[in-house]
Order: structure tokens, then C-alpha cells, then sequence
């Protein structure tokens, strides 16, 4: 009866595995005389996936992985990094970013040598939207949010040439700052 059980339960999987294939791997297929408008895609509903905090990898920083709320950035041990760290905290489930897509985002920067937050969307209640790989951020957003999918959590810690360089952002930012980031991306356009 358990083999039975597992048979259909593998069955199930690979139909549902099947089901979401797509046709778009086809190159040279032409574009339909009128296109509808490009879809965006949203992230889901917010969730906890795997529980409500994550050791992240790289970066070493336990981040909540709750989304839809604002997550606390703890300060950071050890010598800072001198290249992008980029931690997924949570994978979204959409498609994932590229260069020219404008990105809808929630986040808290902090800086990495004492915690302390210097920025977050979360408290002016508005996401923030931007082109991403355009230069309307710093360098480091343009290159940490390459490949994030829509719905996810990602932890960004941005050595300072691709922040804001020796001479910082004053007030907030001090020269030769490593900047670190908790990112929400929510809705590809």
C-alpha cells in the first residue's frame, strides 16, 4: 500500500512537473501580429518559508525570512567583504530580474561597520521603484539584483566601490563605507 501511495504520489509530481514546461524555450517563433501588453510579474502573497530566520551563507547575518514585514539587520562580525556578497533569504517563486526590467522593492540598508540604519522604504510606508542596470542606483544594486526572482528576500553586502567610494554620502554614509542591504523584491515590470 506504501509503494502504491508513493507511485502515485511521484505520478502527481511529475504531471505537475510537466504542466509548468512552457513553449518559450522555442527560438524563432514568431511574435503574434498584436502583442498584449508585457505582463508584470508579482511576488505571492507574503509567507514564511522554512521557518522565521535564516543563518545566511555568505554573509553571516541571521535575516528573517517573514516577508511583507521589515526585517532587522544585526551588525556584522569579522573584516567586511572587498567583493558583493548576495544571499538569498528567501527564493522568490516569479521571474526572475534582468537589466532594463523596473523593479519594485522594499528595503533597510544599515551600515555594516556599526548596524546602524541609514535608509529604509519600510518606514515611509512607499516601495521604491527603479530600471534595473541603468545607473539610477548604486552599482551594487545594479549588480546584486540580477537574477532575483519576484517574491524573494535578498541580502546585499556592497563593499564600498560599488556603494558610494571614499567619499561616502554624507551625513549617513561615511567614506569607505560597506553598505548592507535586505531587499524584498516585489513586482518585475
Amino acid at each position: 500500500m506504501n509503494l502504491r501511495h508513493a507511485t502515485t504520489v511521484l505520478l502527481g509530481a511529475a504531471a505537475l512537473g510537466a504542466a509548468g514546461c512552457n513553449d518559450d524555450e522555442e527560438e524563432g517563433a514568431a511574435a503574434p501580429a498584436t502583442q498584449a501588453p508585457a505582463a508584470t510579474a508579482e511576488a505571492p502573497a507574503p509567507t514564511t518559508e522554512g521557518g522565521d530566520e535564516s543563518a545566511t551563507a555568505d554573509s553571516g547575518l541571521k535575516i528573517s525570512r517573514k516577508l511583507g514585514s521589515k526585517p532587522e539587520i544585526p551588525k556584522a562580525e569579522g573584516d567586511p567583504p572587498t567583493e558583493l556578497v548576495i544571499d538569498d533569504v528567501v527564493e522568490g517563486k516569479a521571474a526572475a530580474a534582468k537589466a532594463g526590467d523596473t523593479l519594485t522593492v522594499q528595503y533597510v540598508g544599515v551600515l555594516r561597520s556599526t548596524g546602524e540604519q541609514f535608509d529604509a522604504s519600510w518606514d515611509s510606508g512607499q516601495p521604491f521603484s527603479f530600471p534595473l542596470g541603468q545607473g539610477m542606483v548604486i552599482p551594487g544594486w545594479d549588480q546584486g539584483l540580477v537574477g532575483m526572482k519576484a517574491g524573494g528576500r535578498r541580502t546585499l553586502v556592497i563593499p564600498p566601490d560599488l556603494a558610494y567610494g571614499p567619499q561616502g554620502s554624507p551625513p549617513a554614509i561615511g567614506p569607505g563605507e560597506t553598505l548592507v542591504f535586505v531587499i524584498d523584491l516585489l513586482e518585475i515590470a
